[in-house]
Protein backbone atom coordinates (compact mmCIF):
# COMPACT_ATOMS: atom_id res chain seq x y z
CA UNK A 1 0.00 0.00 0.00
CA UNK A 2 1.28 3.73 -1.24
CA UNK A 3 0.00 6.27 0.88
CA UNK A 4 -1.07 9.70 -0.92
CA UNK A 5 -2.46 12.96 -0.25
CA UNK A 6 -4.98 14.75 -2.37
CA UNK A 7 -3.48 18.79 -3.40
CA UNK A 8 -5.51 20.92 -5.89
CA UNK A 9 -2.69 22.67 -6.82
CA UNK A 10 -0.75 26.04 -5.94
CA UNK A 11 -4.10 27.50 -4.97
CA UNK A 12 -4.52 24.75 -2.07
CA UNK A 13 -4.39 26.04 0.98
CA UNK A 14 -2.87 22.86 1.82
CA UNK A 15 0.77 22.95 0.37
CA UNK A 16 3.05 19.90 -0.53
CA UNK A 17 5.54 21.29 2.12
CA UNK A 18 2.59 20.60 4.44
CA UNK A 19 2.00 17.34 2.51
CA UNK A 20 5.64 16.41 2.75
CA UNK A 21 5.88 16.29 6.74
CA UNK A 22 2.65 13.85 7.30
CA UNK A 23 5.22 10.43 8.10
CA UNK A 24 4.52 8.37 5.34
CA UNK A 25 3.03 9.96 2.52
CA UNK A 26 5.34 10.32 -0.34
CA UNK A 27 3.07 10.64 -3.19
CA UNK A 28 0.33 13.19 -4.03
CA UNK A 29 -3.44 13.40 -6.46
CA UNK A 30 -3.50 16.22 -8.58
CA UNK A 31 -4.73 16.88 -11.54
CA UNK A 32 -4.15 19.79 -14.11
CA UNK A 33 -7.42 22.69 -13.06
CA UNK A 34 -6.50 25.13 -16.17
CA UNK A 35 -7.99 22.91 -18.98
CA UNK A 36 -11.17 22.67 -20.21
CA UNK A 37 -12.89 19.81 -20.16
CA UNK A 38 -12.82 17.60 -23.24
CA UNK A 39 -9.08 19.24 -24.10
CA UNK A 40 -6.97 17.31 -24.65
CA UNK A 41 -4.13 17.73 -21.53
CA UNK A 42 -1.01 19.67 -23.31
CA UNK A 43 2.65 17.78 -22.36
CA UNK A 44 4.15 21.11 -21.30
CA UNK A 45 1.41 21.58 -18.31
CA UNK A 46 1.73 18.17 -17.17
CA UNK A 47 5.60 17.89 -16.99
CA UNK A 48 5.55 21.21 -15.44
CA UNK A 49 2.94 19.48 -12.81
CA UNK A 50 5.39 16.45 -12.38
CA UNK A 51 8.62 18.62 -11.99
CA UNK A 52 6.68 21.13 -8.93
CA UNK A 53 5.60 18.02 -6.93
CA UNK A 54 9.04 16.80 -7.48
CA UNK A 55 10.67 19.47 -6.53
CA UNK A 56 8.69 19.56 -3.07
CA UNK A 57 10.23 15.81 -2.39
CA UNK A 58 7.31 13.92 -3.71
CA UNK A 59 5.65 12.28 -6.51
CA UNK A 60 2.58 12.51 -8.82
CA UNK A 61 1.24 8.80 -8.41
CA UNK A 62 -2.62 9.41 -9.65
CA UNK A 63 -4.04 12.02 -11.32
CA UNK A 64 -7.90 12.69 -10.29
CA UNK A 65 -9.31 12.97 -12.46
CA UNK A 66 -9.03 13.85 -16.55
CA UNK A 67 -12.95 14.66 -16.76
CA UNK A 68 -15.30 12.89 -19.17
CA UNK A 69 -17.17 15.26 -21.11
CA UNK A 70 -21.01 15.53 -20.82
CA UNK A 71 -21.47 14.24 -24.56
CA UNK A 72 -19.26 11.59 -24.26
CA UNK A 73 -21.97 10.34 -21.94
CA UNK A 74 -25.26 11.43 -23.47
CA UNK A 75 -24.11 9.86 -26.51
CA UNK A 76 -23.84 12.84 -29.21
CA UNK A 77 -22.21 12.59 -32.07
CA UNK A 78 -18.96 15.01 -30.86
CA UNK A 79 -18.13 11.71 -28.29
CA UNK A 80 -15.90 10.31 -31.37
CA UNK A 81 -13.58 13.54 -30.91
CA UNK A 82 -13.59 13.75 -27.75
CA UNK A 83 -12.93 10.54 -26.89
CA UNK A 84 -9.49 11.09 -29.44
CA UNK A 85 -8.59 13.68 -26.49
CA UNK A 86 -9.40 12.21 -24.08
CA UNK A 87 -6.64 9.24 -25.33
CA UNK A 88 -4.13 11.92 -26.24
CA UNK A 89 -4.33 12.51 -22.41
CA UNK A 90 -4.07 9.25 -21.04
CA UNK A 91 -0.77 8.65 -23.47
CA UNK A 92 0.60 11.77 -22.09
CA UNK A 93 -0.05 10.86 -18.59
CA UNK A 94 2.24 7.24 -19.34
CA UNK A 95 4.42 8.99 -20.85
CA UNK A 96 5.18 11.17 -17.78
CA UNK A 97 4.83 8.09 -15.77
CA UNK A 98 1.77 8.64 -13.90
CA UNK A 99 0.51 5.13 -13.37
CA UNK A 100 -3.23 5.49 -12.40
CA UNK A 101 -5.84 7.80 -13.80
CA UNK A 102 -9.10 8.15 -11.52
CA UNK A 103 -12.37 9.70 -13.51
CA UNK A 104 -16.01 8.73 -13.14
CA UNK A 105 -18.88 8.97 -15.25
CA UNK A 106 -21.29 10.66 -13.05
CA UNK A 107 -24.18 12.58 -15.22
CA UNK A 108 -23.74 16.32 -14.81
CA UNK A 109 -22.95 16.30 -10.90
CA UNK A 110 -19.96 15.03 -9.51
CA UNK A 111 -20.17 14.44 -5.42
CA UNK A 112 -22.85 15.79 -4.11
CA UNK A 113 -23.90 17.03 -0.58
CA UNK A 114 -27.01 19.18 0.81
CA UNK A 115 -24.48 20.23 3.93
CA UNK A 116 -20.83 21.45 3.54
CA UNK A 117 -20.25 22.33 6.98
CA UNK A 118 -22.87 19.98 9.00
CA UNK A 119 -21.85 20.97 12.85
CA UNK A 120 -20.80 17.45 15.06
CA UNK A 121 -20.74 16.60 18.69
CA UNK A 122 -17.08 17.59 19.41
CA UNK A 123 -17.54 21.06 18.00
CA UNK A 124 -15.81 19.60 14.25
CA UNK A 125 -17.62 20.19 11.24
CA UNK A 126 -18.17 17.66 8.25
CA UNK A 127 -20.21 16.93 4.92
CA UNK A 128 -23.35 15.70 5.02
CA UNK A 129 -26.21 14.81 3.36
CA UNK A 130 -29.97 14.12 3.50
CA UNK A 131 -32.05 13.20 0.63
CA UNK A 132 -35.09 15.13 1.93
CA UNK A 133 -32.93 18.53 1.72
CA UNK A 134 -31.90 17.67 -2.40
CA UNK A 135 -34.96 18.74 -3.04
CA UNK A 136 -34.83 22.18 -2.03
CA UNK A 137 -31.88 22.79 -3.69
CA UNK A 138 -32.45 25.63 -6.76
CA UNK A 139 -31.09 24.43 -9.70
CA UNK A 140 -32.67 27.44 -11.54
CA UNK A 141 -29.65 29.78 -10.83
CA UNK A 142 -27.21 27.19 -12.41
CA UNK A 143 -24.65 25.15 -10.52
CA UNK A 144 -23.25 28.24 -8.43
CA UNK A 145 -20.80 27.59 -5.61
CA UNK A 146 -21.95 23.97 -5.09
CA UNK A 147 -19.24 21.23 -4.17
CA UNK A 148 -17.32 18.62 -6.32
CA UNK A 149 -17.73 19.43 -9.60
CA UNK A 150 -15.31 19.90 -12.71
CA UNK A 151 -17.72 22.41 -14.24
CA UNK A 152 -19.49 25.33 -13.67
CA UNK A 153 -22.99 25.97 -15.63
CA UNK A 154 -25.09 28.91 -15.90
CA UNK A 155 -28.82 28.42 -15.84
CA UNK A 156 -29.46 28.11 -19.65
CA UNK A 157 -26.64 25.10 -19.93
CA UNK A 158 -28.03 23.11 -16.89
CA UNK A 159 -31.17 23.12 -18.30
CA UNK A 160 -30.13 22.02 -21.75
CA UNK A 161 -28.44 19.02 -19.85
CA UNK A 162 -31.09 18.06 -17.26
CA UNK A 163 -33.60 18.11 -20.70
CA UNK A 164 -30.78 16.16 -22.35
CA UNK A 165 -30.42 13.64 -19.92
CA UNK A 166 -34.13 13.54 -19.34
CA UNK A 167 -35.08 10.66 -21.10
CA UNK A 168 -31.95 8.38 -20.57
CA UNK A 169 -31.98 5.44 -18.42
CA UNK A 170 -29.68 3.38 -17.20
CA UNK A 171 -29.19 0.82 -20.02
CA UNK A 172 -28.19 4.11 -22.13
CA UNK A 173 -25.73 5.17 -19.86
CA UNK A 174 -24.16 1.79 -19.86
CA UNK A 175 -24.20 1.79 -23.35
CA UNK A 176 -22.29 4.78 -23.17
CA UNK A 177 -19.89 4.13 -20.86
CA UNK A 178 -18.84 0.80 -22.86
CA UNK A 179 -18.74 2.77 -25.99
CA UNK A 180 -16.08 5.27 -23.79
CA UNK A 181 -14.05 2.22 -22.78
CA UNK A 182 -13.73 0.16 -25.65
CA UNK A 183 -11.67 2.95 -27.05
CA UNK A 184 -9.76 4.61 -24.33
CA UNK A 185 -9.06 1.40 -23.14
CA UNK A 186 -6.61 0.41 -25.51
CA UNK A 187 -4.83 3.56 -25.03
CA UNK A 188 -4.80 3.38 -21.19
CA UNK A 189 -3.25 -0.41 -21.66
CA UNK A 190 -0.56 0.40 -24.57
CA UNK A 191 0.51 3.67 -22.44
CA UNK A 192 1.08 1.46 -19.11
CA UNK A 193 -1.73 3.96 -17.35
CA UNK A 194 -4.87 1.70 -15.07
CA UNK A 195 -8.04 3.25 -15.25
CA UNK A 196 -9.70 3.51 -11.89
CA UNK A 197 -13.20 4.71 -11.94
CA UNK A 198 -14.52 6.20 -8.81
CA UNK A 199 -18.26 5.01 -7.76
CA UNK A 200 -21.04 7.48 -7.81
CA UNK A 201 -21.87 9.85 -4.70
CA UNK A 202 -23.79 9.48 -3.09
CA UNK A 203 -24.99 5.90 -4.89
CA UNK A 204 -27.98 6.37 -5.92
CA UNK A 205 -29.80 9.00 -8.32
CA UNK A 206 -29.48 12.55 -7.40
CA UNK A 207 -31.88 15.53 -9.39
CA UNK A 208 -33.76 12.79 -11.18
CA UNK A 209 -30.45 11.64 -13.07
CA UNK A 210 -29.28 7.92 -13.74
CA UNK A 211 -26.25 6.83 -12.13
CA UNK A 212 -24.74 3.54 -12.60
CA UNK A 213 -21.46 2.71 -10.94
CA UNK A 214 -23.48 1.97 -7.45
CA UNK A 215 -22.94 -1.28 -5.82
CA UNK A 216 -20.54 -4.57 -6.79
CA UNK A 217 -22.91 -6.27 -9.45
CA UNK A 218 -22.22 -2.75 -11.11
CA UNK A 219 -18.27 -2.68 -10.35
CA UNK A 220 -18.15 -6.35 -11.49
CA UNK A 221 -19.85 -5.15 -14.61
CA UNK A 222 -17.84 -2.19 -15.51
CA UNK A 223 -15.17 -4.58 -15.38
CA UNK A 224 -16.55 -6.75 -17.67
CA UNK A 225 -17.30 -4.27 -20.29
CA UNK A 226 -13.76 -4.30 -21.62
CA UNK A 227 -12.06 -7.39 -19.76
CA UNK A 228 -8.73 -6.25 -19.17
CA UNK A 229 -6.22 -5.49 -16.66
CA UNK A 230 -6.45 -1.56 -17.48
CA UNK A 231 -9.99 -1.61 -16.32
CA UNK A 232 -10.44 -1.03 -12.91
CA UNK A 233 -11.77 0.72 -10.32
CA UNK A 234 -11.12 3.04 -7.54
CA UNK A 235 -12.56 1.62 -4.52
CA UNK A 236 -14.49 4.71 -2.24
CA UNK A 237 -15.29 3.09 1.09
CA UNK A 238 -17.21 6.27 1.44
CA UNK A 239 -19.36 6.45 -1.45
CA UNK A 240 -20.06 2.98 -1.58
CA UNK A 241 -20.35 2.66 2.38
CA UNK A 242 -23.39 5.24 1.53
CA UNK A 243 -25.49 2.73 1.06
CA UNK A 244 -26.52 -0.05 3.71
CA UNK A 245 -26.65 -2.82 1.12
CA UNK A 246 -23.35 -2.67 -0.28
CA UNK A 247 -20.75 -5.38 1.57
CA UNK A 248 -17.74 -3.52 1.37
CA UNK A 249 -15.31 -6.38 2.06
CA UNK A 250 -16.80 -8.91 -0.77
CA UNK A 251 -16.60 -6.52 -2.82
CA UNK A 252 -13.27 -5.70 -2.33
CA UNK A 253 -12.20 -9.75 -2.50
CA UNK A 254 -14.26 -9.88 -5.77
CA UNK A 255 -12.38 -7.25 -7.76
CA UNK A 256 -9.11 -7.69 -6.05
CA UNK A 257 -9.09 -11.28 -6.74
CA UNK A 258 -8.71 -10.05 -10.25
CA UNK A 259 -6.28 -7.48 -10.06
CA UNK A 260 -9.37 -4.59 -10.26
CA UNK A 261 -8.93 -2.29 -7.71
CA UNK A 262 -6.24 0.19 -8.92
CA UNK A 263 -6.77 2.59 -6.05
CA UNK A 264 -8.39 2.93 -2.63
CA UNK A 265 -10.15 6.18 -0.99
CA UNK A 266 -10.60 5.83 2.97
CA UNK A 267 -13.26 7.17 4.49
CA UNK A 268 -15.80 6.90 6.89
CA UNK A 269 -19.84 7.53 6.89
CA UNK A 270 -22.22 7.78 9.75
CA UNK A 271 -25.42 6.11 8.13
CA UNK A 272 -28.22 8.33 10.20
CA UNK A 273 -31.48 7.06 7.92
CA UNK A 274 -32.41 5.98 4.57
CA UNK A 275 -30.37 7.91 1.87
CA UNK A 276 -29.17 10.33 4.86
CA UNK A 277 -26.02 10.46 6.02
CA UNK A 278 -22.54 12.67 7.61
CA UNK A 279 -19.12 11.99 7.74
CA UNK A 280 -16.80 11.32 9.95
CA UNK A 281 -13.17 10.71 11.74
CA UNK A 282 -11.73 7.58 9.95
CA UNK A 283 -11.65 4.91 12.59
CA UNK A 284 -14.30 2.46 12.53
CA UNK A 285 -15.87 3.01 16.00
CA UNK A 286 -17.03 6.60 14.53
CA UNK A 287 -18.75 5.45 11.36
CA UNK A 288 -21.09 2.64 9.70
CA UNK A 289 -17.93 1.39 7.80
CA UNK A 290 -16.00 -1.14 9.40
CA UNK A 291 -12.38 -0.03 8.50
CA UNK A 292 -10.53 -3.07 10.13
CA UNK A 293 -12.69 -5.77 7.69
CA UNK A 294 -11.66 -3.65 4.72
CA UNK A 295 -8.19 -3.70 5.40
CA UNK A 296 -9.04 -7.34 5.74
CA UNK A 297 -9.73 -7.22 2.42
CA UNK A 298 -7.24 -5.56 1.35
CA UNK A 299 -4.47 -7.86 2.93
CA UNK A 300 -6.34 -11.35 1.49
CA UNK A 301 -5.95 -9.85 -2.13
CA UNK A 302 -2.35 -8.33 -1.36
CA UNK A 303 -3.76 -4.73 -2.37
CA UNK A 304 -0.28 -2.62 -3.30
CA UNK A 305 -1.76 0.14 -4.61
CA UNK A 306 -2.40 3.99 -4.01
CA UNK A 307 -4.42 4.77 -0.90
CA UNK A 308 -5.40 8.40 0.46
CA UNK A 309 -7.40 9.38 2.98
CA UNK A 310 -10.73 10.92 1.48
CA UNK A 311 -12.61 13.73 2.55
CA UNK A 312 -12.09 14.92 6.31
CA UNK A 313 -13.80 17.16 8.76
CA UNK A 314 -12.85 20.79 9.88
CA UNK A 315 -11.18 20.73 12.96
CA UNK A 316 -8.96 22.95 15.01
CA UNK A 317 -10.53 25.89 14.02
CA UNK A 318 -9.22 25.01 10.54
CA UNK A 319 -10.66 27.02 7.38
CA UNK A 320 -10.10 25.83 3.44
CA UNK A 321 -12.22 23.53 1.12
CA UNK A 322 -14.66 21.51 2.22
CA UNK A 323 -13.68 17.94 3.74
CA UNK A 324 -10.42 18.72 2.14
CA UNK A 325 -8.53 20.53 5.70
CA UNK A 326 -4.96 19.76 6.26
CA UNK A 327 -5.26 18.28 10.15
CA UNK A 328 -8.81 15.41 10.15
CA UNK A 329 -7.42 14.08 6.62
CA UNK A 330 -3.57 13.60 8.24
CA UNK A 331 -4.62 12.08 11.52
CA UNK A 332 -6.57 9.98 8.47
CA UNK A 333 -3.41 8.67 6.95
CA UNK A 334 -1.83 8.35 10.05
CA UNK A 335 -4.54 6.15 11.41
CA UNK A 336 -4.68 4.09 7.91
CA UNK A 337 -1.22 3.37 8.41
CA UNK A 338 -1.65 1.74 11.77
CA UNK A 339 -3.48 -0.28 10.63
CA UNK A 340 -2.34 -1.55 7.18
CA UNK A 341 1.09 -2.16 9.76
CA UNK A 342 -1.57 -3.95 11.80
CA UNK A 343 -2.62 -5.93 8.84
CA UNK A 344 0.45 -6.50 7.02
CA UNK A 345 2.84 -7.85 10.23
Amino acid sequence: MKMSFRWFGDDDPVSLEYIRQIPGVRSVVSALTNVDVGAPWPKDDIDRLVARIDTAGLELGVVESVAVHEDIKLGRPTRDRLIDHYCDSIVRLGEAGIPVLCYNFMPIFDWTRTELAMPLADGSTALGYDHRQLARIDLSKGTGDLPGWATAYDAETLGGLLTAYHDMDEEQMWEHLAYFLERVVPAAASANVKLAIHPDDPPWPVFGLPRIITNGPALERLTRLVDHPANGVTFCTGSLGASADNDLPAMLRSLGARRRVHFMHCRNVRRTGERQFHETPHPSEFGSVDMLEVFRALRDVSYDGPMRPDHGRMIWGERGRPGYGLYDRALGAMYLQGLWEGMSR
